[in-house]
């Protein structure tokens, strides 16, 4: 570590070495992730146990119930998932493929909430995980209307790929943004998922994006004449049920 942590931030480090999965893991594993020395994260894990945000069995530790008391009371989430849930079920039965709702955290998208289609094919994606913008469907529509100083530290930087396909040129991202942005459409063909394919559009509140919405399917069922206006319609739906909801 380049400077002393305090308390608080060494028992953040223990509560995010837990993604992606919540548990278990053993005494060494959440050490090992925060590069804290095991008196100390034993010390810390204890505490966060009496207060309900760590929970221990016989297999190890997990995150605690507590957590997700609070994680579904945090407002714009909240809110989010309220008004979008109705056109996510909509949508889901218009195309019975999988629909996704993320929102953006830093240079990632993190995912709301999610309905499996009925034919499900494997996504990278799972609620309260996390990919790059830059690589998905619901990341790149909410990157092209987060505002010009995003975009220029995102194409300033190196990008991550997920899969061969991925884009890591900032020349091409760049275009693909300018694409968005006239369409009010992403689109991303195997760029988290080899074999799949998404559309996906944002979600605004008082003008500004908030989340994005996006319908993935296997690559070989991908006809975006077909998705493409359920997508956008859904999206619009909520942004005017969020606009009721202030």
């Amino acid at each position: 570590m380049s400077r002393n942590l305090s308390m608080l931030e060494k028992s953040w480090l223990i509560l995010d070495a837990f993604r992606p999965t919540g548990g278990p893991l053993r005494l060494m594993d959440v050490a090992e992730r925060c590069h804290l020395p095991k008196t100390t994260t034993f010390r810390l894990l204890t505490e966060l146990i009496e207060i309900g945000a760590v929970t221990r069995r016989e297999e190890g530790y997990y995150l605690g119930r507590r957590l997700f008391e609070l994680g579904s009371i945090v407002p714009l989430e909240r809110d989010l998932r309220h008004a979008a849930l109705p056109f996510m079920h909509d949508l889901y039965e218009a195309t019975h493929e999988t629909i996704h709702l993320g929102v953006r955290d830093g240079l990632d998208v993190v995912y709301v909430e999610k309905i499996r289609g009925r034919e499900s094919f494997s996504l990278p994606s799972r609620v309260g995980g996390r990919l790059p913008l830059t690589c998905t469907g619901v990341g790149k529509a909410l990157l092209a209307y987060s505002g010009p100083e995003l975009i220029e530290e995102v194409l300033a930087r190196p990008l991550r790929g997920l899969t061969p396909h991925s884009i890591v040129d900032p020349k091409r991202l760049e275009e693909a943004i300018g694409q968005i942005q006239a369409a009010g459409l992403a689109y991303e063909r195997e760029e988290s998922q080899l074999g799949g394919a998404c559309i996906a559009a944002p979600i605004f509140t008082d003008g500004e994006v908030v989340a994005a919405l996006s319908v993935s399917v296997p690559l070989a069922r991908f006809h975006p004449t077909r998705l493409a206006p359920a997508v956008k319609t859904a999206a619009l739906g909520v942004s005017r049920a969020m606009a009721r909801s202030l």
